[in-house]
C-alpha cells in the first residue's frame, strides 16, 4: 500500500527527514513529487520511531519542504528481468542507455536477493576458460567460485576484465555461457571503452551491461552490483545459463558506502569504512555460487583497486577473507611490459585443484602447474643472486633457471591482451619451457607425463 505525506522537515545535501511516518521499513523505496509535478526517487535509510531518514538518488536542488510530498512504494528496490537484457546496457539503476527500448519485464525481482542456503550449494568443479595462461594454467578458475582481481591505481584492470569477459568459456558445457559486467564508479571514458570493446568483438551479444559513472550519486553505486548480481541470478537459476559475473572497481563501492556511512553518523571502523563493510561485502560475493538441482551457476571476478598498493587495506583484506583466493597484478610486471602482470607466485585460487585433471582440462596439468611454480620462484631467486654477487657466482643449473624465470615471464604470463589461448596452448607452453630445464629437475611431474609431452632435444 502506498502512503503518501507532506511531512518532510529537514534536508542535509542527499538527506531528508520525514516526520509523522507509519509503516515505513529500512531500505524501502519512496519518491518525493515537487510541486511542478516532477518526481525524485529516494530510499529509506533509518527509521526511528515515527521519523524517517531518506537519501536521494538525485540532487536536493529545487526542493520546497512545504510544499513538496513524498509517497513511499511498500517495497524495496526491484529490478525488472528478462532473456532480453542480454546485449544490452543500462545505467545503475537498471534503466536503458544504449538507445534500445525499455525491457518487458517477464518478473520483477528484489535486487537485494537472498543469501544462498549453504545446504543448498553444490560444490565448484568445472574449469572456465579464460584464454590467459597465468589463470588457467596456474591459478584455474572454477565455475562457482569468487576469485577477485587485486590491482593498483595505474594498471591496466580494465583490458583484462575485459579480455576476460570477452574469452571466458565453459568447455563441453551444452547450456548457454554469459556474462554481466558491472561497473562501479567509473568515467565516461572507461564506459566507453568497456561499451565499444564488446560491440568490437561481439561479446555484447551474451553480456548485460551495468554502467554506474563517477559523477552519479553514491547511494546508486550501492545499488549497482546488487542490480547485476540479480540479473545474473535469473539468467543462472531460471535460464539455466553460466553466468560470470564481473565487478569494477570493488573499491569505488567501498568509497561510497563509507560516504553514506559518514553522511549518517554512524561511528566509523578502520579507516573511516563502516563497521559492516565485512557483513556488508559478504552479502553480494555469497550471491555467487552453484545451486543443487539447478544447471545454472554464477561466477565472480570482483576486481578491486588496493589503495597505495597496500594489500592489508580493509577493502582487500576483507575481501580476502570471504573470496576463495585472489589474483594480483605485479607493478613490476607492468614496467616490463609484460600483460597482463598477473603475479602469479603471489596470486592463489583455492578450488584449482577442483577444476583440473583428466576429463577437465588434461591429465598433465597438476603436475606441470605444481613444476612452474617452484621453478618460476627458483628463476626469481637466481635472478636476485645474479644482482647481488654477479653472473659468476651462480652454477650452471642457477643459470638456466634464472633463463627460465625471463621465458617464463614473456611467453608464458606476457601473451598480450589479445591472445585468446585454449588450455591445450598454455600447457604445451609449459612444456616448451620446462624444456630449459635438466630432466633431472623435474621432480615434480610423474615420468610418463615426461616421455609423452617434453620436446625432445638432439642429443
Amino acid at each position: 500500500m502506498i502512503k503518501e505525506y507532506r511531512t518532510i522537515r529537514e534536508i542535509s545535501g542527499p538527506l531528508m527527514i520525514v516526520k509523522d511516518v507509519q509503516g515505513v521499513t529500512y531500505d524501502e523505496l519512496a519518491e518525493i513529487e515537487l510541486p511542478g509535478g516532477e518526481t525524485r526517487r529516494c530510499k529509506v535509510l533509518e527509521v526511528d520511531g515515527g521519523n524517517a531518514v531518506v537519501q536521494l538518488f538525485e540532487s536536493s536542488a529545487g526542493i520546497n519542504l512545504a510544499e513538496s510530498k513524498i509517497r513511499f512504494l511498500g517495497h524495496g528496490m526491484q529490478l525488472g528481468v528478462s532473456g532480453d537484457m542480454l546485449g544490452r546496457v543500462f545505467d545503475g539503476m537498471g534503466r536503458p542507455i544504449d538507445g534500445g527500448p525499455e525491457i518487458l519485464a517477464e518478473k520483477w525481482m528484489d535486487v537485494n536477493g537472498l543469501p544462498m542456503n549453504p545446504t543448498a550449494r553444490d560444490y565448484p568443479s568445472e574449469f572456465i576458460q579464460t584464454g590467459i595462461s597465468g589463470i588457467d594454467g596456474l591459478n584455474t578458475l572454477v565455475r562457482g567460485q569468487k576469485l577477485p582481481i587485486f590491482s593498483g591505481s595505474g594498471l591496466p584492470h580494465a583490458s583484462l576484465a575485459a579480455q576476460i569477459a570477452r574469452q571466458a568459456k565453459v568447455l563441453g558445457a551444452q547450456s548457454q555461457f554469459a556474462v554481466v559486467f558491472a561497473a562501479v564508479g567509473i568515467t565516461f571514458e572507461e564506459s566507453e571503452f568497456f561499451v565499444n570493446e564488446f560491440r568490437r568483438t561481439g561479446a555484447i551479444d551474451r553480456t548485460v551491461m551495468f554502467a554506474n559513472l563517477a559523477n552519479d550519486p553514491a547511494v546508486e553505486r550501492i545499488a549497482t552490483p546488487r542490480m547485476a548480481l540479480t540479473a545474473a541470478e535469473y539468467l543462472a537459476f531460471e535460464k539455466d545459463m553460466h553466468v560470470l559475473v564481473i565487478i569494477t572497481d570493488i573499491t569505488n563501492y567501498a568509497e561510497a558506502l563509507r560516504e553514506i556511512s559518514a553522511a549518517r553518523k554512524e561511528v566509523p571502523g578502520r579507516r573511516g569504512y563502516p563497521g559492516y563493510l565485512y557483513t556488508d561485502l559478504a552479502t553480494m560475493y555469497e550471491r555467487a555460487g552453484r545451486r543443487k538441482g539447478k544447471d545454472g551457476s554464477i561466477t565472480m571476478i570482483p576486481i578491486l583497486t588496493m589503495p597505495e598498493d597496500d594489500i592489508t587495506h580493509p577493502i582487500p583484506d576483507l575481501t580476502g577473507y570471504i573470496t576463495e583466493g585472489q589474483l594480483i597484478l605485479s607493478r613490476e610486471l607492468y614496467l616490463k611490459g609484460v600483460l597482463p602482470p598477473l603475479d602469479v607466485l603471489t596470486s592463489l585460487s583455492r578450488l584449482k585443484d577442483k577444476g583440473i585433471g583428466e576429463g577437465k582440462t588434461r591429465g598433465d596439468h597438476a603436475g606441470t602447474m605444481n613444476q612452474l611454480f617452484a621453478a618460476y620462484s627458483a628463476g626469481k631467486d637466481a635472478r636476485e643472486l645474479m644482482t647481488i654477487l654477479g653472473e659468476a657466482a651462480l652454477s650452471d643449473t642457477d643459470k638456466l633457471y634464472a633463463k627460465f624465470a625471463e621465458e617464463f615471464e614473456k611467453r608464458y604470463i606476457g601473451q598480450g591482451q589479445n591472445t585468446d589461448r585454449s588450455i591445450e596452448e598454455t600447457l604445451t607452453i609449459g612444456w616448451e619451457l620446462l624444456s630449459i630445464l635438466p630432466v633431472s629437475e623435474l621432480k615434480r611431474i610423474k615420468l610418463e607425463y615426461i616421455d609423452k609431452y617434453l620436446p625432445k632435444r638432439e642429443g
